[in-house]
């Protein structure tokens, strides 16, 4: 989930492995039965305590970045529409950072969605 605010990008630090400590975009499992936007929408408000809205989907992106094997990442962008920005259940922390100075970020797909690398029919 791609959510920016005057020119910052909101990261969470992760907890878990993999990539525990390092930062990356709020995201999550989809539930049984549940739309892969709410999902989206309910694990940004789980990790960063911020209620957002989906408006826009930005692209696909396949991997394996995950021990349990290959995954994908469904990778929307969202407005903030209210909360108070604060860890949630599996993140350390979450802030908003400038692009021009991010943190050490945890996966391929999250340096893809901020532009950073390019991945196979993903155009953010």
């Amino acid at each position: 989930m791609l959510v920016e605010q005057d020119e910052h990008v909101l990261l969470v630090q992760r907890v878990n492995e993999p990539g525990a400590g390092l930062w990356t975009l709020p995201a999550g499992f989809v539930d049984a039965h549940e739309d892969p936007a709410s999902a989206a929408e309910r694990e940004c408000l789980e990790e960063t305590g911020l209620t957002v809205k989906v408006t826009r989907l930005l692209g696909i992106i396949a991997g394996r970045e995950h021990p349990a094997g290959a995954d994908m990442v469904i990778a929307y962008r969202a407005e903030i529409c209210g909360g108070q920005l604060q860890a949630g259940d599996d993140a350390r922390a979450a802030a908003f950072f400038p692009r021009h100075a991010l943190p050490p970020l945890a996966f391929h797909a999250t340096r893809v969605i901020l532009g950073l690398e390019k991945a196979p029919l993903f155009e953010g």
